[in-house]
Parts: structure tokens; C-alpha cells; sequence
């Protein structure tokens, strides 16, 4: 395979079949009702902490509501939107799939299908750099003053990396594709023009770091979208690690919809790959 033809295939959305054993919606621990209802639950409290947030600070800041439409130019902000939407859109694709036998994930086009795994990227390694750069660097060593202040900034600076490490232990995803450093790289260079779209549209920066007249800040740019790579490389370890320890060693494949632990499926379905990832004919079965 020539290097031209190995990039256009990283870059496509590939022609196998999308999560065959349907690892997004399963778990190797709980079962996909339990898995459902966890994720839902993380659904209702990031959302809630997200809108009851701002309806606070609307009713108790000095500018009212310009405070709470000035949160949106935040990247801690927007990846914990990113976490709840999530969740939510997670929860509802396990639930189809607890009830039916087949998520609705799976029966949606290509591109969403895509999307989607990309998304699940970005929930496991994005909290794990909000939470980093705040305590190492915006944190200012002093507690909260307020109750309302240290619950919002826990929740969304450390709790963030909690609900993170959830998606990355208990449901059966596998280690994410090497492209998606590609896009969080991308996602990363987007937020960049938002914070000077910012600056340039309000006159404030975001984050202070941001300041082109700031010395070092090239090095602060550079060192998050490495650390977000790091982080992508930490978080790929141990999803390998997990499945090695949970399917392997322990013999955990999964549990199923409809009460089916479905080793056998899982091993049919996933060795049945040739070596260029086209499933064999006539080797995928649904039990």
C-alpha cells in the first residue's frame, strides 16, 4: 500500500462495518440498562450545572446576562457543553440499543457514524487538559470565597475529568483511530480564532495567557496542543490496557441486550477481519 493510498484511508470513514459488537453501547461491567442510566444521569447533572450556572450568574452579576454570554467564549465552558451533549446523545443510543438490540447509532450515515467516534475522542482527552491548565495555571491558590464558586469550578474543572475517566474504564470503546490526533489538533486551532474573534470583537482575552503581548504565550499555544496529544497518547494506553485486561486476561467480552453475553458473537465478529480491516465474506453473524 503506498503512502498516498495509507493516508486517503485514515482519512475516509472506512468501508467495515461500524462498531460491529457495538462497544459504544456496552459494557464489560454493567449491563447496557445500567450503562443507560448512568449516562443519563451524568446527562441531567452536566446539563444542569451548565444552565443553572448561567441563570446564576444572570440573576447575581454586576452586568446581569453579559457575564453569562461572555462563558461561551471559554474552552472550559464549551467542553463541558461537549460533555453533556454527550452524555445525552450516549445515553439515548444505549438506551435504543438496551431495548431493541440495536442501537440507533448503527443506523445512522457514515459521516454521523464518524462523528460521533470523533466526539467520544474529544469527552475522553479534552477534560483531562481543561483540568490541567486550570489548577497548574489560572488556579490562584486560594479557595473559592463563595459556595456558588467552588461547586461550579469543581464540577467543571475536576468532576469534567471524573466523568471522563468513566468513559474511558467502563463502556467496551476501543482505543481511538491515530487520526483523531489530526482533529483535536484542528478543534484546538478553531478555539485559538474564537479567543482572538474574541479579543477582537470585545476586547478581552479569554484566557490571559492568550495576550499576544504576554511573553511566552507561542509556548503556552504550543504546549496545550502537545499536551493534547500526550493526553490523546495516555488515554489510548489505557483503553488498550482496559480491553486487554477486561476480554483477555479476565474473559469479560461484554454484556449484551437481552441478557446475551455474546463472547462468541465478539470473537466471530472482530477476528473475522482480514489483514487490510475488510470483514471477510459471510463471516459477520449477529447472534
Amino acid at each position: 500500500m503506498t503512502v498516498l493510498k495509507k493516508v486517503k484511508t485514515a482519512f475516509s470513514f472506512g468501508t467495515t462495518p461500524f462498531d460491529p459488537t457495538h462497544r459504544f453501547e456496552t459494557s464489560w461491567l454493567v449491563s447496557p440498562y445500567v450503562l443507560f442510566a448512568i449516562r443519563a444521569l451524568l446527562a441531567f447533572y452536566t446539563l444542569f450545572t451548565s444552565i443553572f450556572i448561567l441563570g446564576w450568574e444572570c440573576a447575581h452579576a454586576p452586568d446581569r446576562c453579559a457575564t453569562s454570554r461572555a462563558r461561551f467564549s471559554y474552552f472550559t465552558v464549551l467542553t463541558y457543553w461537549g460533555l453533556a451533549f454527550y452524555f445525552l446523545v450516549s445515553a439515548f443510543h444505549t438506551f435504543t440499543y438496551a431495548r431493541t438490540g440495536t442501537p440507533l447509532l448503527s443506523r445512522f450515515p457514515r459521516p454521523l457514524q464518524a462523528l460521533h467516534s470523533a466526539f467520544y475522542t474529544t469527552v475522553i482527552v479534552y477534560p483531562f487538559l481543561v483540568t490541567v491548565v486550570y489548577w497548574a495555571t489560572l488556579y490562584s491558590g486560594a479557595w473559592f470565597p463563595t459556595t456558588f464558586s467552588g461547586w461550579s469550578n469543581v464540577s467543571q474543572h475536576m468532576l469534567n475529568s471524573a466523568f471522563a475517566v468513566f468513559e474511558i474504564v467502563v463502556p467496551r470503546t476501543e482505543p481511538p483511530p491515530l487520526v483523531h490526533m489530526v482533529w483535536l489538533v484542528v478543534v484546538l486551532g478553531g478555539y485559538l480564532g474564537l479567543a482572538y474573534v474574541t479579543h477582537a470583537a470585545q476586547g478581552w482575552y479569554p484566557y490571559s495567557f492568550l495576550d499576544p503581548g504576554r511573553a511566552n504565550v507561542g509556548a503556552y499555544v504550543v504546549g496545550i496542543l502537545v499536551g493534547s496529544l500526550v493526553v490523546f497518547g495516555i488515554v489510548w494506553g489505557v483503553i488498550f490496557g482496559r480491553r486487554w485486561v477486561t476480554e483477555k486476561k479476565m474473559g469479560r467480552t461484554g454484556k449484551f441486550a437481552r441478557g446475551r453475553e455474546g463472547a462468541g458473537e465478539v470473537v466471530m465478529m472482530e477476528e473475522a477481519r482480514g489483514k487490510d480491516g475488510e470483514v471477510r465474506a459471510g463471516e459477520e453473524r449477529r447472534g
